[in-house]
């Protein structure tokens, strides 16, 4: 049976995010969410900025390749680093402020609309039919994530609904990137738009989190805040090339199903790190996951173009 790489890169995605989820609860007491932020892709870029010269259209000018950097059309810059920005900066951003007003399990299950939000963004827009199989299986991953945290989500949250409205608008952006991303990946090169879109994010970055005062802060970091730092950046760097490169070959919808891996990922390391309960919930929402990705993923990829 042959191997389907892109949607393997999906499932490796998913993977990678809960475990950035859990390492990074061993450091954001001491590190502000948009100075981790900072320094996750300023570290991500960077190992990716070894094999940019090779591979990035236009950077490897002496092979006079057809798509030199003189021919990449001003606006597929501005729209890759405008990419860039909402998927790293205006996400994250959106991500942190829900999650002071919200439980974390609360935000969760909100963000677990993703995959749903993605087919109707798809749908709207021309690049994605809206398939039996597919739709079911994406609300059947959502279900399962819902009854994952089942337990955390009875906890009473009394106040407004900007928290959830921040953390449904964060998911929003998420989808309307991913799916916008797949013309310029067929144009250029994976690795290029992933390295400058994440250029332009850390850039963007670096600005928006001088109110946490980040110079101070990196300064003031300790060996064990580095390593740690280090291992999220650089399992982010590879976690998005492996996401843009789903994305190139695979629908957005089929790709972004494979989140639902997040939580339970974060479930099992939490409890293998940091002593953190299972209980059988997550068991049962394991089981409708494996049914949604198996219902989502089945036949062929639904992308129009």
């Amino acid at each position: 049976m042959r191997v389907n790489l892109a949607l393997l890169a999906a499932a490796a995605t998913g993977v990678q995010v809960g475990a950035a989820i859990v390492a990074s609860r061993f450091v954001v007491a001491d590190v502000p969410p948009l100075t981790l932020a900072l320094l996750r892709y300023g570290i991500g870029f960077f190992c990716l900025l070894p094999f940019l010269w090779v591979h990035f259209p236009g950077f490897a000018l002496k092979r006079r390749t057809p798509h030199a950097i003189t021919n990449i059309a001003l606006s597929d810059w501005l729209a890759m680093g405008t990419l860039g920005i909402g998927q790293f900066a205006l996400l994250i951003a959106l991500l942190n402020y829900g999650l002071q007003h919200i439980s974390a399990a609360q935000a969760a299950m909100i963000f677990s609309l993703f995959p749903l939000l993605t087919l109707l963004l798809a749908s709207a827009l021309g690049r994605e039919r809206i398939g039996v199989a597919l739709l079911g299986g994406v609300l059947l991953s959502i279900a399962g994530v819902a009854l994952s945290l089942w337990p955390k989500l009875q906890t009473p949250h009394p106040g407004h609904w900007w928290g959830e409205a921040a953390v449904l608008a964060s998911a929003c952006v998420g989808a309307l990137c991913s799916v916008l991303y797949r013309p310029y990946l067929q144009r250029y090169s994976t690795l290029g738009v992933s390295a400058f879109a994440m250029l332009v994010s850390v850039l963007f970055l670096a600005v928006l989190a001088l109110q946490e005062n980040w110079p101070a802060r990196v300064l003031a970091m300790n060996t064990q805040h580095w390593m740690v730092v280090s291992l999220i950046g650089i399992s982010s760097g590879i976690g998005y090339f492996w996401w843009l490169y789903a994305l190139k070959h695979e629908s957005p919808t089929r790709v972004t199903a494979f989140l639902a891996l997040n939580p339970l990922t974060a479930a099992w390391l939490g409890r293998l790190f940091l002593g953190e309960a299972l209980d059988e919930w997550v068991f049962s929402g394991l089981v409708f996951i494996a049914g949604g990705l198996w219902l989502a993923t089945r036949g062929a990829s639904p992308t129009q173009g």
